[in-house]
């Protein structure tokens, strides 16, 4: 006779079939990432700034080896000599290279070894319990893990020097757009999250936060707009920036974003190996936020504080609630947002109606990381878990709050409640941003 599974092992079966694609879809991306170049590219650094590709592939493996196989698998370690070697605390990513690390093949056949012991430990796991395993926590966190290591080592190819060995179709066109500003009305909202089942520490407790009356962009700031700014030569004039951006701007050089390049009396900029015309219509990459601050003074404008965004992208005015996403609650498809490298490019605004929020703010989620003018800190409550490195070492003023994600950020790593940090100094990041203001007495009705 057979018997019908009660609803909490079908439930399991459930999660443990998604767990499975989330982490195939990882390493399919992984996989295409560093099988697109040669063994000296994989293992050569591109940049002071970045890693050799060769050493995300098996730190991705490594960091799943320590939690899924040792952790929650209980399991024998596949390779503990090389634990220091990928711990990314211990080695500062300009000394990696000079590492003994493991050769393109070792660490393809390590990283292979490790996700068998995984896929096995999954099927035989039970996925409640601890709160390590609470939902599978620690599976989505390392699927995570591998998809922000995916994301980094695309950045890595932005700046590799060579041929284009990248693909991918060009994004859906863009649409006017008819109000360029939308008014966020004052008052509290639930800002981060208590209940999303693979939410990092930092993302945690949903609380309470009181927002006054602010106006924020519909889309991001495109390239057409930020090139008046250049023109207007405002690199050049100091009333624009902050003491510290301007001094770093004097100091680095910089004169326009990172890939720009004036070839022939018109703009330029590269990706992925290709020079282009600029493409006025999509939003502004690779800015910092020094230079994003010092549009947005220049525009008469600012930075939108990090709950102000997250205002704009999350509350329903009609139900009083904060959505998952600015569309709704349901996980995001192609219609709603430009996500895991998809298109290798932002997408030219108004190209995701589907994607708006209930006060009509587009492409929040995906095509670029939006500087927001928050220093990254802890929530009240705020509680380490499972691991301090992960968020708390971090929490300082030095590190500005990044929301939104990327056209190279996958899904699983995207949500309205994510957070990203980073130095307001860095560029090669897939990083723009949106202006927000204080309303006008009229405006307020």
């Amino acid at each position: 006779m057979t018997t019908t599974p009660d609803l909490t092992t079908m439930e399991q079966e459930k999660l443990r079939a998604h767990v499975a694609e989330v982490l195939t879809r990882a390493r399919s991306r992984s996989t295409a990432l560093t099988d697109a170049v040669d063994d000296h590219d994989l293992t050569r650094q591109h940049s002071r700034l970045m890693s050799p590709l060769v050493w995300d592939l098996a730190h991705i493996g490594n960091q799943e080896e320590l939690w899924l196989v040792r952790d929650v698998g209980g399991r024998d370690p596949v390779r503990q000599d090389i634990d220091e070697l990928y711990d990314a605390f211990k080695h500062a990513r300009v000394d990696r290279p000079a590492l003994p690390l493991l050769g393109p093949a070792e660490a393809r056949g390590y990283v292979t070894e490790v996700r068998d012991k995984v896929l096995d430990v999954l099927d035989h796991a039970v996925l409640e319990g601890r709160p390590l395993v609470e939902g599978a926590f620690a599976f989505g966190m390392i699927a995570q893990h591998e998809q922000q290591h995916d994301e980094t080592m695309l950045a890595t190819h932005q700046l590799r020097a060579g041929a284009p060995v990248l693909d991918a179709p060009p994004p859906p066109r863009g649409r006017w757009v008819p109000a360029a500003e939308v008014l966020v009305p004052a008052g509290p909202f639930t800002m981060g999250t208590s209940t999303e089942p693979w939410a990092l520490d930092n993302e945690r407790p949903a609380h309470q936060v009181h927002v006054d009356a602010f106006v924020i962009d519909t889309t991001p700031v495109t390239c057409g707009d930020y090139l008046a700014f250049v023109e207007a030569r405002g690199y050049h004039d100091p009333q624009w920036w902050s003491p510290t951006g301007w001094a770093h701007r004097q100091q680095a050089g910089i004169t326009a974003p990172r890939f720009w390049e004036r070839e022939d009396g018109r703009w330029v900029r590269t990706r992925f190996g290709v020079r282009e015309p600029l493409p006025l219509d999509e939003p502004v990459v690779h800015v910092s936020f020094h230079e994003a601050e010092a549009y947005a003074a220049w525009a008469g404008k600012r930075l939108p504080t990090e709950a102000e965004w997250e205002k704009a992208a999350r509350f329903d005015p009609a139900s009083g609630r904060s959505r998952r996403y600015p569309w709704g609650d349901e996980d995001p498809t192609a219609e709603h947002a430009n996500l895991g490298q998809r298109h290798l490019r932002p997408a030219p605004v108004g190209a995701y109606p589907a994607g708006a929020s209930p006060l009509g703010v587009e492409q929040l989620i995906g095509d670029v990381w939006e500087w927001t003018s928050s220093d990254f800190a802890g929530y009240p409550g705020f509680a380490v878990f499972p691991y301090p490195e992960y968020s708390q070492v971090f929490f300082a003023p030095k590190f500005k709050v990044l929301r939104g994600g990327s056209f190279g950020t996958d899904p699983v790593a995207c949500r309205g409640t994510f957070r990203n940090w980073d130095y307001p100094i860095r560029r090669q990041i897939f990083s723009g941003f949106r202006c927000a203001r204080d309303p006008r007495p009229e405006e307020l009705g």
